[in-house]
């Protein structure tokens, strides 16, 4: 379903030096990444801040085009092919919205089946069944600016999951929320890969979220990826009395040296 092959990013940085002066170099995001998620996968996506996933989570939806190598996400080319891609993928950032800020909820859902085109019938049989999962009932004709995080973001993760993607690319899915929220936010993501096989890449800093939803878990620090494998294989790399986030910080470490 994922398909990266020696993919890179470099960004140009241009900075003053003197008056008339500015200095250039060259900064590398990502370098020879490589992986496949196979379909129905849930793969957690871990990294330190500035290590490279939020890069990589563009070039797979098409946002950014890699300087180097080549990606594949649903069988089609993310940079070529965006528009075509963008109808078999749903995407969640935690900080920010994809939903019409000072509208009703339940408008935003009706525009964004527009812009999918969905049909009309199946759009509203796949919105009252989220609306049940995720108990959107009391605040659809809430204004998004008025709803908490933990309703915008089951609000987010509907508006991403209405044309029925075949991969969800979440990044900090369960950012801010309360302990009753979370973990009704990982009862469904669970449930949604298990019962439907869709295939989820999670990014995040919480490693609970890991433990919980994940059996693959990949690492990736100053662009590079350190660790690929299951759960049990990541804390099977520390003494046993080890917990994940002793784990995954002996990593870091590891990296920076």
């Amino acid at each position: 379903m994922i398909e990266v092959h020696q993919a890179g990013r470099s960004f140009t940085i241009s900075r003053r030096t003197g008056l008339l002066r500015r200095e250039r170099r060259v900064v590398h995001a990502v370098r020879d990444l490589s992986f496949t998620v196979e379909a129905g996968e849930f793969v957690g996506y871990l990294g330190p801040n500035g290590a490279g996933k939020s890069t990589t989570i563009k070039m797979l939806t098409g946002i950014l085009a890699p300087t180097s190598g080549h990606i594949q996400v649903a069988g089609l080319d993310p940079t070529k092919h965006r528009t075509a891609l963008a109808r078999r993928i749903g995407v969640v950032f935690g900080q920010r919205t994809t939903l019409w800020w000072d509208l009703p909820l339940r408008d935003s859902f009706e525009l964004i089946r527009h812009l999918y085109k969905v049909d009309r019938v199946k759009h509203r049989e796949r919105l009252d069944q989220l609306t049940e999962v995720l108990g959107l009932g009391e605040f659809m004709r809430t204004p998004v600016r008025q709803l908490s995080l933990g309703q915008r973001m089951r609000g987010d993760i509907t508006a991403a999951l209405l044309h029925d993607p075949a991969v969800l690319v979440l990044d900090e899915p369960t950012i801010g929320l309360d302990v009753v929220s979370k973990a009704a936010m990982r009862g469904f993501l669970r449930d949604l890969n298990a019962e439907q096989g869709t295939t989820v890449l999670l990014t995040t800093h919480d490693l609970g979220d890991i433990e919980r939803l994940c059996r693959r878990v990949m690492v990736i620090d100053h662009g590079r990826l350190t660790f690929d494998g299951t759960v049990d294989a990541l804390r099977a790399t520390a003494p046993e009395e080890s917990s994940i986030e002793d784990v995954v910080t002996r990593l870091y470490t590891a990296a920076e040296k």
